[in-house]
């Protein structure tokens, strides 16, 4: 497939003579000695590209990413990130497992990844060059901050000689920046600290690669205003240094170019950049005013699902209460509670919270009563890895109860969706008076992408249809007297008079909701129970196969959605007929989910597990899915899902590679350099055939 990326010759910009610099004013020299205005360098208009920042955790790596992130997403662009960062608080300087890295694809089109290879790579110090390098296609730009690489930086990461001098980095176009002097010498003057004023070489970089990829400034220099409202030496200090890093750009011989990428052509409307979590907590926020119910959070702070509750604390004016509990158990019981006193009750948390909670999630299921259960999904088992991405927990949302505790589940498939599956998950929880889980991941959480800020009339109801008085012609109230269409048991709110009943997790009685130990009472609301949950409507699985002619459908839930669609679309673009469908609905599936299946010759599911999904979908429809399966706390590259689909095919037009057939093989060694034999792009800061659409 031909990169679309170089879309012009390079053309004069107004340059350093008349190109505006941060703030608004005409660029100057970053630093005392630097070359005087010149004439205009030439901007190279691009399609896309994939930045990577890389640093220690300490270097503000994940603020530099968020802000071009922002700024990113204030220009127009189409984006994607990826944050990539230590599960621990501070791990060693210096050290292969303390780098910390954020990663954006930005682009003038539609785009679904954080991208298959980073073109530019800002590596803060060795153990940041050492850990990317193997990522990097030949040809893209490195910008190392030399002033880190010492001899002892360079022993503590295995380096026999420095990379930047002998000769192992000649594949790449590499920048040589002492981003730590220049940044000191920019800040000579501010009265900080030579450490306090170290800290702010990210800012440096971050004007650096501002200048290079023209993004605006003026939100960063604000956001740096307000975050530092206190301590304003530390804010202007920033700011000095984010402009440095501009004017460096601008004057410096070491960039002969700067880079444009045009905004990108969206659908009509307001838009922001949102991140799933922040989605996830809009959405909550939405479905309790669209019920008009309040919004009650019990929660225990966990990674990576802590954002949620920082968030909804922050919105008490639209009735939501948060309440920070001393362990996962007591978070649930809270809004198990709330949802008993007529809230719409939310539990956040991860996997291994997931199991503390179980408990009361049956208990949940036993009262018939709407509580949403979210699950932002991380690597494990146990503690596992906290700050890395997977979709391990789907057969713990299914079955990890003890009894037949059947539960809905829904799966967001970008972080835009959050927000939807927020909604839907409310909408189920209320509607069928059960407890629901949402099952988001890290990667869906901690990304982000242009989000289209709906109209509230565009929102669906829920309502909660309270009982009001007794619903029996005898003048009594039955707790268990059921909705014919729904199975929903009435939603009693404690107080209203005439409609005092029993609760507990011991077997009710049918109807009535008194105890019950009657075989024939148990098996018929065990089965009440299942057929409630097996008859919620949901929407169709839909099918996108553009000529009907396919004879292999990729089917996958959540996150995953992204890398699939990407590579469905090399495939076709090659010549490939491949359909594809995505579940946002996994309990119960889609009525026409059968059908769909049953249509293809082969259908392969791709997940970050060892098939959980695929487990389902065999056991229940009696289909060869065919798992593709990784667990890598990351999420797949198009490049590679692309071979496997080609192996799916059978077409020679690809690199068929399927799943391994005996144990995976020990994680490769990182590599000095690029793979023998890459082609090589000549095109400075362009995307490589490693990029996906």
């Amino acid at each position: 497939m031909t990169s679309q990326v170089d879309q012009s010759e390079a053309v004069d910009g107004p340059g350093a003579e008349g190109r505006p610099g941060p703030g608004g004013g005409r660029s100057g020299p970053a630093v005392p000695g630097s070359p005087q205005p010149r004439r205009a360098k030439p901007i190279r208009r691009l399609d896309r590209v994939i930045i990577r920042f890389a640093g220690d955790s300490g270097d503000g790596m994940q603020l530099t990413g968020d802000r071009f992130t922002s700024e990113t997403a204030s220009f127009g662009n189409d984006l994607s990130p990826l944050p990539n960062s230590p599960a621990e608080t501070r791990p060693p300087a210096g050290t292969l497992p303390g780098v910390s890295s954020f990663q954006l694809h930005f682009a003038d089109h539609d785009i679904l990844t954080p991208g298959d290879a980073p073109n530019v790579l800002v590596a803060m110090n060795p153990a940041a060059l050492k850990a990317n390098l193997p990522d990097l296609p030949r040809g893209a730009e490195i910008i190392v901050n030399t002033d880190e690489f010492t001899k002892r930086a360079l022993s503590k990461v295995g380096y026999p000689a420095d990379p930047l001098a002998d000769g192992s980095l000649e594949a790449y176009h590499l920048h040589k920046v002492p981003l730590t002097t220049l940044t000191l010498e920019a800040l000579k003057d501010s009265g900080l600290t030579r450490k306090d004023a170290e800290r702010a070489k990210n800012m440096f970089a971050l004007g650096l690669l501002s200048w290079m990829y023209h993004r605006p400034t003026h939100g960063t220099e604000s956001f740096l205003r307000s975050k530092f409202a206190k301590k304003p030496q530390i804010a202007e200090a920033n700011i000095s240094a984010f402009r440095a890093g501009w004017n460096f750009g601008e004057t410096t011989e070491s960039f002969a170019v700067s880079y444009e990428v045009p905004p990108a052509k969206l659908p009509a409307g307001r838009y922001r950049n949102i991140s799933g979590n922040l989605a996830l907590s809009y959405g909550l926020i939405a479905a309790a005013q669209r019920a008009g119910l309040p919004l009650y959070l019990g929660s225990y702070p966990i990674t990576p699902a802590s954002d949620i509750l920082h968030e909804l604390s922050k919105h008490k004016n639209f009735g939501v209460r948060t309440f920070q509990a001393e362990d996962e158990i007591a978070g649930i019981g809270a809004a198990l509670g709330a949802a008993f006193g007529g809230a719409l009750g939310v539990t956040t948390t991860s996997g291994p919270g997931v199991a503390l909670k179980s408990e009361t999630i049956g208990l949940a299921v036993s009262l018939e009563l709407p509580l949403l259960v979210v699950d932002i999904q991380r690597g494990g088992p146990s503690t596992g890895l906290p700050t890395k991405t997977e979709q391990a927990d789907l057969l713990q949302a299914m079955f990890g109860r003890n009894g037949e505790a059947p539960v809905p589940i829904v799966a967001p498939a970008t972080p835009a969706e959050c927000f939807d599956a927020a909604l839907e998950a409310a909408r189920i929880a209320v509607t069928y008076r059960t407890p629901v889980f949402l099952l988001s991941d890290g990667y869906l959480a901690n990304g982000s992408e242009p989000w289209r800020i709906p109209e509230v009339e565009e929102l669906p109801e829920i309502t909660p249809g309270f009982a009001t008085g007794p619903n029996r012609e005898d003048g009594s109230f039955w707790p268990y007297l059921r909705d014919p269409q729904t199975l929903a048991r009435p939603w009693a709110v404690p107080g209203t008079p005439g409609l005092e009943h029993r609760i507990g997790g011991i077997e009710k009685q049918d109807g009535t909701g008194n105890i019950s130990y009657d075989p024939a009472n148990h098996d018929f609301m065990v089965r009440t129970r299942q057929a409630k949950v097996d008859g919620i409507a949901v929407r169709p699985v839909e099918v996108d196969d553009p000529d009907g002619e396919a004879r292999v459908l990729v089917l996958g839930w959540g996150s995953t959605y992204g890398p699939i669609t990407a590579a469905v679309r090399r495939v076709r673009a090659d010549g490939g007929r491949i359909a594809q469908a995505h579940l946002r609905n996994i309990n119960p599936f889609p009525a026409n989910l059968g059908t769909v299946l049953r249509s293809y010759e082969k259908v392969i599911v791709p997940e970050m597990n060892l098939g959980q999904l695929a487990l389902l979908l065999r056991a229940r429809y009696l289909v060869d899915a065919q798992s593709y399966n990784q667990v890598r706390g990351l999420p797949f590259k198009a490049a590679q899902l692309a071979d496997v689909l080609w192996a799916a095919i059978g077409s020679e037009g690809g690199s068929p590679a399927g799943p391994p057939a005996g144990p995976p093989a020990a994680p490769p060694a990182a590599q000095a350099g690029p793979p023998a034999g890459a082609s090589v792009d000549t095109t400075a800061g362009s995307a490589s055939e490693e990029d996906n659409r």
